[in-house]
């Protein structure tokens, strides 16, 4: 078996905020063991090894001193049925959406709130996704990944992971494991999740009362075609920021000058407050600087209207967070990893 290696290869196919810049290597792995080729191809040339998936939550500000390799693995898969309780596994190069819409197919329940996320399984538990009040953690079953240190598979329970809000062991240790295959518990009669933003408003418009997951999904399809741009249309990694997490006491003191903040209680003494309020409250929706912008109709998409490079975003997205502390203390933490 050999891996197919291409030199200084463009990546603006591989990102979907379209950045050009290229890679000093690159090769795709559709198995265990061509990861493990390029992890040991990486060290022979004393290159460090990249992993990508879709490319959708990234942001290249210059061109990549490594060898970077795309998750190409496929495979979908029932583990477990128990004519309620359905274990399923799904290849980590898979893409995310099309993965969603198998389950619904398979008449399962748990990721359709979850629908029309870019990227891919194997990056979903990175940033522990998320969406109208899902997380991949409440759907978790497992993941095995390779210790890059070691070399060894590894399998991990949902404690292990260390998930909370956009962050998990695998975002916190960078370089160290490469995430192979996911598991998730679904079911064929479980609750719907429909009380977070306005998906059961557009569904009793549409006159569905008793909706099916399929609806549930086909309703946040429409809400979020509507919100955020198409990648393929116009270059972005969807929500930029994170919606920060702040004390009750700094929520009110905004509250006192802007009645229409938008927050969720988050506990623990803390509020959750909506980064695209606080974006678009600045006036930074709609601004455009050459090629590099904030999108017009949702504040927290940056977006490249066609040649921006990967640095005039992440200068545009450092402007944004200092005027956003300046103006009302709160620090915006960026959401794509930079690289």
């Amino acid at each position: 078996m050999s891996l197919h290696l291409q030199e200084n290869l463009s990546l603006k196919p591989f990102n979907s905020f379209g950045v050009d810049v290229r890679a000093r290597l690159f090769a795709e792995a559709g198995s265990d063991d061509e990861v493990r080729l390029a992890l040991t191809e990486a060290a022979r040339r004393g290159l460090p090894l990249l992993p990508i998936g879709g490319g959708s939550n990234l942001l290249l500000t210059a061109d990549v001193e490594a060898l970077v390799l795309r998750m190409a693995n496929r495979g979908l898969r029932i583990l477990a049925d128990d004519g309620e309780q359905v274990l399923v596994e799904a290849e980590a190069g898979e893409p995310w959406h099309p993965f969603v819409l198998w389950s619904l197919q398979q008449g399962l329940t748990g990721l359709e709130n979850l629908s029309l996320i870019p990227g891919t399984v194997g990056a979903a538990p990175m940033q522990n996704i998320g969406a109208y009040g899902v997380e991949i953690k409440d759907v978790f079953a497992g993941l095995t990944a390779l210790d890059r240190h070691s070399g060894e598979l590894r399998e991990f329970g949902l404690e292990e992971c260390a998930f909370a809000y956009r962050d998990s062991l695998f975002k916190q240790q960078p370089g160290r494991w490469l995430i192979l295959r996911v598991r998730f518990a679904l079911s064929r009669q479980g609750a719907l999740h429909l009380d977070y933003g306005p998906v059961r408003q557009r569904l009793q418009a549409e006159g569905v009362d008793t909706p099916s997951a399929a609806d549930v999904s086909r309703a946040i399809c429409a809400i979020r075609s509507e919100k955020l741009p198409d990648p393929a249309v116009l270059g972005n990694a969807g929500s930029f920021f994170k919606n920060p997490l702040v004390p009750v006491e700094l929520a009110e003191r905004i509250r006192a000058e802007h009645a229409d903040l938008v927050s969720y209680p988050a506990g623990q003494g803390q509020v959750k407050l909506a980064a695209g309020w606080l974006i678009e409250r600045a006036g930074w929706k709609g601004f455009r600087e050459g090629d590099a912008g904030v999108h017009r109709l949702q504040a927290l998409v940056l977006v490249n209207y066609g040649a921006a490079t990967g640095a005039q975003l992440l200068a545009l997205a450092r402007r944004i967070q200092a005027d956003i502390l300046a103006r009302f203390g709160v620090e915006l933490e960026i959401e794509p990893n930079i690289l």
